[in-house]
C-alpha cells in the first residue's frame, strides 16, 4: 500500500468514526400508478405510468442542528430523460428555521405558490394542452431556500438562484440575472381555518428592464369545505410582458376518504390590449379523489377557452384524466 492510499484510508476511517457518533435515520418511501388521459378532447387518449422512490437520510449534529439529504428516483413522464427528479439537502433548528439546497428540481416561493386554491386531484389549468401558462417566477437546479419557524402563525419564505436564466423565450418569464423571491404566510391563531399569503419577485427580462411578479391568496377551511382565492400579476414595461390571473376554487370532503372540487381561472396574457391574438384564457375544472389506505383513485375534467390567448375555435379545449396510484 503506497503512502497516498494510506492517507486516503485513514481520512475515510476518521470520517466514518465522526459520523458514527451521531445517530442517522434512513427512510424509503415511494408511489406507483397508472392513468388514462387526453390533453385535448379532439385527440386520442392514452395510458401512461408514473412511479417514484425517495430515499432520505437524516440526523442531528452535536450542536443540535438537524441535517437531512434526499434523493428521488423517478420514472414519471414529467421527470424527463434522467433517472432522478429531485435531490436536496437541508439543515436547521426549530428556532432558526430550515435552509435547503436543491441541487436538482428546486422550486422558488412563487413556484411553490403558483396555485394554492383547493383541488381534489389537479389544478384547473393542468392536463390541457398549452393551458398551463403561469406567473410563477423562476425555479430550477442549484436553488437555495429558507423557511422560517412559525411564530404565532406567521412564517417567512425566501429563495435564491444565482445563475442567469438561459431561456431565449419571450414574455414575462425570462430572467437574464440572478433571481430572488420571498413570501409571507399568516395563519392567525384567533381565526381557525384562515390562511393568508403574499409573495413577490423581480425578473430582469433584458439588461435594462425588469418585470415584477407578485401574488396574494386567501384560503378558509370550515367543516369539510375549503374555499380559496388567488391573484397573480406580472407587471412589465410593455403590454406583452404584463399579465395577470385570478383563480378561485372550492373543495369538499364528502367523507374521510372522498373529496370533490371545482374551480375557475381567468388568465390575461396582455393587459394592454385584447386583440384577436390576445384574449383572456378561461379555465374551469372539476376533480374528485378517493383514498383508501395507500391507494388513491382520482380524476379530473378541465375545460379551457382561448388557450394561449387565441380566439380561434381550435383554441377551445377540454381534457380529462383518471388515475390509480399506490403509496408505500
Amino acid at each position: 500500500m503506497n503512502k497516498l492510499t494510506k492517507i486516503g484510508v485513514s481520512a475515510l476511517a476518521g470520517s466514518l468514526a465522526i459520523s458514527a457518533a451521531n445517530a442517522i435515520e434512513m427512510s424509503v418511501s415511494g408511489s406507483a400508478g397508472a392513468a388514462f388521459a387526453t390533453s385535448d378532447e379532439n385527440l386520442k387518449g392514452d395510458f401512461y405510468q408514473y412511479d417514484s422512490v425517495s430515499l432520505t437520510a437524516s440526523g442531528e449534529t452535536d450542536g443540535g442542528i438537524t441535517v437531512s439529504a434526499s434523493y428521488e428516483l423517478d420514472g414519471s413522464p414529467w421527470a424527463g430523460t434522467g433517472s432522478y427528479d429531485n435531490k436536496s439537502f437541508s439543515f436547521g433548528t426549530d428556532s432558526m428555521g430550515t435552509v435547503t439546497y436543491h441541487g436538482h428540481g428546486g422550486s422558488s416561493v412563487m413556484g411553490q405558490w403558483d396555485d394554492v386554491t383547493p383541488n381534489a386531484f389537479e389544478e384547473v389549468w393542468d392536463g390541457t394542452s398549452g393551458a398551463d401558462v403561469r406567473i410563477d417566477g423562476r425555479s430550477g437546479n442549484n436553488l437555495i431556500a429558507y423557511d422560517s419557524p412559525s411564530i404565532s402563525g406567521v412564517t417567512f419564505k425566501l429563495s435564491h438562484l444565482q445563475a442567469a436564466d438561459s431561456s431565449t423565450a419571450s414574455g414575462n418569464d425570462v430572467d437574464e440575472g440572478a433571481y430572488t423571491d420571498w413570501g409571507i404566510q399568516i395563519a392567525p391563531e384567533m381565526v381557525e381555518g384562515l390562511t393568508l399569503g403574499y409573495a413577490q419577485a423581480t425578473m430582469e427580462d433584458t439588461a435594462t428592464t425588469e418585470i415584477d411578479h407578485y401574488t396574494y391568496f386567501i384560503k378558509y377551511a370550515v367543516g369539510g369545505a375549503t374555499l380559496g382565492y388567488q391573484y397573480h400579476e406580472a407587471d412589465g414595461h410593455t403590454g406583452a410582458t404584463t399579465d395577470e390571473s385570478t383563480t378561485w376554487g372550492v373543495s369538499y370532503a364528502v367523507s374521510d376518504a372522498m373529496s370533490i372540487s371545482y374551480g375557475q381561472r381567468d388568465y390575461n396574457d396582455n393587459t394592454a390590449s385584447d386583440t384577436a391574438n390576445s384574449q383572456e384564457q378561461n379555465d374551469s375544472g372539476f376533480s374528485v379523489s378517493y383514498t383508501m389506505g395507500g391507494m388513491t383513485i382520482g380524476g379530473h375534467m378541465n375545460s379551457s377557452d382561448n388557450v394561449g390567448g387565441n380566439s380561434n375555435a381550435t383554441a377551445d379545449k377540454e381534457s380529462y384524466e383518471i388515475g390509480l396510484s399506490f403509496a408505500f
